[in-house]
């Protein structure tokens, strides 16, 4: 039985079929470029930045999950990933030895650094350049507000 508030209004499944497309075509073209300038998977990146941005350039990888929003094993898998490339390397935590910290090297740093202009021009280029300053803001305001209310979950 369909309750009447499972209906999306034309107006709202338009706003969601708008969403998924420019959300999925976005992540699209940044990944081609991404694996073109560095070959990097888009998920890999987030991890470099994230590490990039920690104090010390490195996180606990449970820290590192939820900061990049993927499960521990999807993290495990991406940071082997990065390992192997020699972008990202793990050690113990001396405070805590069930805890395994990821840390940025100095190729991954050399390897974002290589990435970060490409990313922010196909960004400008695919979402930023075709808004206006005021819808900024307002989907700056939004999607914050959607991302607060399931990270609360």
């Amino acid at each position: 039985m369909s309750d009447a508030g499972d209906v999306l209004e034309p107006r709202e499944l338009r706003a969601w079929m708008a969403f998924l497309a420019a959300a999925h075509l976005v992540d699209h073209e940044v990944e081609r470029q991404l694996k073109r300038d560095g070959g990097l998977s888009h998920a890999e990146f987030e991890v470099l930045v994230k590490l990039q941005d920690a104090e010390g350039g490195r996180m606990r990888m449970s820290d590192l999950a939820r900061e990049v929003m993927v499960s521990k094993s999807r993290l495990t898998y991406q940071v082997t990933q990065l390992e192997r490339a020699g972008l990202v390397k793990r050690t113990g935590c001396e405070s805590d030895r069930r805890s395994v910290w990821a840390e940025l090297t100095a190729d991954g740093a050399e390897a974002l650094a290589g990435v970060r202009p490409g990313h922010r021009r196909v960004v400008r280029e695919t979402l930023i350049d075709v808004l206006t300053p005021e819808e900024i803001d307002v989907l700056g305001d939004a999607l914050g507000r959607v991302a607060d209310r399931l990270r609360g979950r």
